[in-house]
């Protein structure tokens, strides 16, 4: 055997790093033309069904000094299949029901290649011209499948340099804190005495108001993204108030309108109210239409987080679910979740233009005043083209397309549910309204005799249920064929119990109700496996007289 070959460090190497691709027979070369001919094929072939422990795959990744000399790429891209591809989630599976990360469309790999050759930065015209008025007009028609204005108003607003009708973001958390910095920085405006918000910071803009705090208002089911905004806008977390939820689990009009009374009463001012359009947990739509005539008596924002549920729009059948969301002064949609892009693809909508000039920001470098530069009205700076993306897919795809999508989604989640509903030792928790759903495991024999239990009954089995869903759950996430996520909820039915449920979301089209079948019959094999949990459920059931 000859000396090992190492790569050497030069300007002649570094330069051809820059600008000769890798041959078509490295490894490299490979894996792009295996990607471009069958990505399932590629992802089912390198990422291990086992599951490796955590604590190992961290040892792959235990060295903290940067390396002093460069290795060969087809060498370290051997390496990146062994330690990373390898122990990676595979998240296009259509077994992979556990989360609101789906299959993506073969054609984006190609174009996400090109994007990233293009490495423009949204920040500025000068580094992003054409994807600029790509962008702005992305936003046009999200805004139009929301607010469905004129097309006098597109041709008016779409690509004014002073205004914007929305912002590109990584994601639903960035999204949602725009929106709610937007409705901070217009309730503290700047007056004749009073220079804003964004000038002399929340406790002057309190003081000069006569507020003594700030508050947002959103349902218990809330996204967590929400106290993160509270925080970072300086309003604090305890002024998120989490109003209660009805059996559906969706905001309680009545308890919302007593809440924002208490608060004004209070000497507080109800800064925005937060409507959920596709809730995390269980996937459930918020009266929309009538917290926006709440929002409007209180002279609040509006703001609906539809990260999840915002692509529903598409569907002329199922658009209805979302009636009110037009009225929103501020709208959040996630492309990366149902509409199928890679993820980083986040959005906020305004309906009023003229909204964003709150926290409008210059400098003379760059985002310069007049300039159409798209970092004047966002929180990020330098940011990807991810706009390429979704317009790609929206004209690929079509809104025909979506709709196809999404109703068969929702039909998928409605079968499975009745599916659940048939077995003798499942029941259903959260029925879905969108393609979201939520259930457990019940013996059969206990299943009937629960749903006539007391409070006091179920208090004292559900937390021995509870071990025995989480075992289940992590069971089959670990035998690695399929996989379901797990979350707590607190069911009407079951007297507010703190409950562990599966929670399965539907959206990637290439799973089958046969898959949801076997998927069932997993758990249901994974549960008869450990027959010192089941006793346990039994036991606790005996001792509560059930």
């Amino acid at each position: 055997m000859g000396p090992k070959l190492t790569a050497e460090v030069s300007m002649e190497s570094l330069f051809r790093i820059f600008t000769v691709p890798e041959a078509p027979d490295s490894t490299l070369g490979k894996i792009e033309r295996h990607l471009s001919e069958n990505l399932e094929d590629f992802l089912s072939s390198h990422i291990v069904a086992q599951e490796r422990p955590l604590h190992e795959i961290e040892q792959d990744f235990a060295a903290s000094g940067i390396p002093e000399q460069p290795e060969f790429v087809s060498t370290h891209t051997e390496k990146l299949l062994h330690t990373l591809v390898a122990q990676s989630v595979h998240t296009a599976s259509p077994r992979f029901i556990g989360h609101m990360t789906s299959a993506l469309p073969y054609f984006l790999l190609p174009l996400a290649k090109l994007m990233v050759g293009l490495n423009q930065n949204l920040v500025k015209i000068e580094t992003s011209k054409a994807f600029t008025p790509l962008e702005r007009q992305v936003l046009g028609m999200m805004h139009h499948l929301v607010y469905g204005e004129s097309e006098a108003f597109y041709t008016r607003w779409m690509h004014n340099a002073d205004h914007s009708l929305g912002a590109f973001c990584s994601g639903g958390t960035i999204a949602n804190i725009t929106a709610l910095w937007v409705a901070r920085n217009n309730l503290l405006a700047p007056s004749d005495q009073f220079a804003g918000v964004s000038a002399e910071g929340l406790p002057a803009g309190l003081q000069y108001y006569g507020y003594n705090r700030l508050v947002i208002l959103v349902s218990e089911r809330g996204h967590y993204s929400l106290s993160k905004a509270a925080d970072v806008l300086g309003i604090g977390r305890k002024n998120i108030i989490a109003v209660p939820t009805d059996a559906e689990n969706r905001i309680q009009i009545d308890a919302l309108r007593r809440i924002a009374d208490e608060v004004e009463q209070g000497g507080g001012r109800v800064m925005a109210i937060v409507g959920i359009a596709g809730t995390t947990e269980t996937g459930h739509v918020d009266p929309l239409n009538e917290m926006a005539d709440i929002a409007q008596s209180l002279e609040a924002h509006f703001h609906v987080d539809a990260a999840w549920g915002g692509a529903t729009l598409m569907s002329e059948k199922h658009r209805p679910l979302l009636h009110g969301i037009e009225r929103a002064d501020s709208v959040t949609i996630d492309a990366h979740k149902q509409m199928y892009v890679p993820m980083g693809a986040g959005m906020v909508l305004f309906k009023d233009p003229a909204l964003v000039n709150a926290i409008e920001h210059h400098a003379e470098y760059v985002i310069r005043r007049g300039s159409k530069d798209l970092g004047s009205h966002t929180i990020e700076g330098s940011r990807p083209g991810m706009a390429m993306l979704v317009y790609s897919a929206l004209h690929v795809m079509g809104r025909r397309g979506y709709e196809l999508l999404i109703n068969t989604s929702i039909d998928k989640a409605h079968f499975f549910a009745g599916f659940i509903e048939r077995q003798p030792d499942f029941e259903v928790v959260t029925h879905p309204e969108l393609c979201l759903l939520t259930y457990r495991y019940i013996p059969r024999s206990l299943k009937k005799r629960l749903q006539a239990a007391t409070p006091e009954q179920i208090a004292q089995v559900t937390p021995s249920l509870n071990v025995l869903t989480k075992y289940i759950q992590k069971t089959q996430r670990e035998n690695g064929r399929s996989f379901v996520s797990r979350t707590k909820l607190t069911p009407a039915q079951y007297h507010r119990e703190p409950t562990l449920v599966f929670r399965t979301v539907l959206a990637n089209p290439l799973t089958s109700e046969k898959m949801l079948a076997e998927i069932i019959e997993e758990q249901r094999t994974i549960a008869e496996s450990a027959p010192s949990l089941l006793q346990r459920v039994m036991d606790a059931a005996t001792e509560a007289g059930l």
